[in-house]
């Protein structure tokens, strides 16, 4: 059992008034709201900072399942209940501390909001503190963890935030906002984009919506609902016992970017190719124009960043392959309940040879495939599939039918041209001299290092 998280967007209507979006001053408003939560949670950043101690203290914790009594590092709610009481002139407390006095420097300010910049920054100064100690426990000379800096996207706590979706038009739906506009805290409407896909993501059963952010952008802004599942699923080693068990294995590639083979009782009853659609050869084009303009404008200033949209729009193609691509993997999950995942267990990869674009091509491709990986992850649990990384070793090199060591190879009209980058793998066993894709020969491989079967053992056929 566990938890799995999702961020569901709803995008604000910051176009042109005229257009059915917002006016230019409730643009600022947002702004104006974003900079003053900065500035408060400078605020309490310094003064938990200034009281390390406090963060780390070690209490008496009561299990709220059990009812155990054991030693543990003091709460959120009390450090909350804490600061409250060190820094907010109340009735019941009229002096706090005079050099941290938050309510003189923030007259009027929201309690709400007040609250959620406390639980940031405690969350913020204890990750610090902890990775601070690490480090001077190490005896390190470089490296010194950085203080955590106060920006973030605001956290929309009930009494903030108004979204009454179900009682309007979708053509005229609304969120109501509280604002701050330079002087005074205010309630603002603002028209939201709202679609279907929103709707059914926040309509899903089993999900539990928590506090939403603010999240503002140079040119829009959004609210992002999190959504939070619990998940059940069987554990990898109960799951090996299973004479059942369905086995779903991955193997990333270039133009291939994943070549998907289900197996179940020892044979493979299923396989789906994912090509790239010709994302490597464009994106090896946009690296050309990349490095073409570097050679030409010689060496780069430091601190300034060159060619920024086509790095934005590579690394915009990539992101929506990478989801593409493990949506479909997840999609095949889908169709057997309770199946394990497998990938082969990526590492470190260095480009070598070829020009400046070429090197650049295989590392963003490198960058994709980790990215895949990730996201298929993430996106397997959700739907209750426990994903696992195998021994790479020879899945690549090895035949998957009867385990003997082959090449990989590919087939120019009459020139056979072997070598690592080969489109078929040919066994090396004369008898056996099983000729097949080289990707599905080293993705049901990867089933095989799952069930650690050695080369030498008779190997599974493929049905169909």
């Amino acid at each position: 059992m566990g938890q799995t998280a999702r961020t569901t967007k709803l995008l604000l209507d910051l176009c042109a008034r005229d257009q059915g979006g917002t006016n230019a001053g409730k643009r600022a408003y947002l702004e104006e709201t974003v900079k003053i939560l900065d500035a408060a949670r400078q605020f309490y950043l310094a003064f938990f900072l200034a009281h390390p101690d406090k963060l780390l203290e070690r209490v008496e914790v009561i299990s709220r399942k059990t009812g155990e009594v054991r030693e543990g590092v003091i709460s959120a709610d009390n450090l909350l209940t804490w600061a409250e009481f060190q820094t907010v002139e109340t009735r019941e407390h009229p002096d706090p501390l005079s050099e941290w006095n938050f309510s003189q420097a923030f007259p009027d300010f929201p309690n709400r909001y007040r609250r959620s910049v406390i639980k940031d920054c405690i969350g913020k100064a204890r990750g610090y503190l902890t990775t601070l100690l690490t480090w001077q426990s190490s005896g390190k000379k470089k490296g010194k963890p950085g203080v955590p800096t106060a920006s973030n996207h605001p956290t929309l706590y009930t009494g903030t935030f108004t979204l009454e979706l179900d009682t309007l038009d979708l053509r005229k739906s609304f969120v109501r906002l509280k604002v701050y506009t330079g002087s005074a805290w205010v309630w603002v409407h603002y028209p939201t984009r709202y679609n279907r896909y929103f709707e059914q993501r926040r309509s899903e059963e089993g999900w539990e919506t928590e506090s939403p952010r603010l999240v503002l952008l140079k040119h829009s802004a959004a609210i992002h609902f999190l959504q939070s599942k619990t998940i059940t699923a069987k554990k990898i080693v109960e799951s090996k016992h299973d004479p059942d068990l369905v086995t779903v294995a991955v193997d990333l590639n270039i133009k291939q970017l994943a070549v998907i083979t289900v197996r179940q009782h020892g044979k493979v009853i299923e396989t789906r190719f994912v090509s790239d659609q010709g994302l490597d050869q464009a994106r090896f084009q946009h690296l050309g124009r990349i490095a073409k303009k570097q050679w030409q404008t010689g060496r780069a200033v430091k601190g300034e960043r060159s060619n920024q949209q086509l790095w934005a729009h590579i690394r915009r193609q990539n992101l929506d392959t990478a989801h593409k691509t493990a949506r479909a993997i997840v999609e095949v999950c889908e169709k057997y309940p309770g199946c394990v995942l497998l990938f082969e267990r990526l590492r470190k990869i260095t480009p070598k040879g070829g020009g400046k674009s070429r090197r650049l091509n295989r590392k963003q491709a490198n960058q994709l495939k980790g990215k895949i990986n990730q996201l298929a992850k993430e996106k397997a649990y959700r739907v209750a599939v426990v994903s696992v990384e195998v021994n790479p070793h020879g899945t690549s090199q090895y035949c998957s039918r009867c385990g003997a060591r082959g090449e990989r190879f590919s087939q120019l009209g009459a020139t056979r041209i072997t070598g690592r980058g080969g489109k078929l793998f040919q066994c090396g066993d004369p008898q056996c001299n099983y000729i097949v894709h080289a990707d599905f020969n080293a993705s049901v491989n990867v089933h095989h290092s799952f069930y650690q079967e050695m080369h030498w053992q008779p190997r599974l056929t493929r049905t169909g």
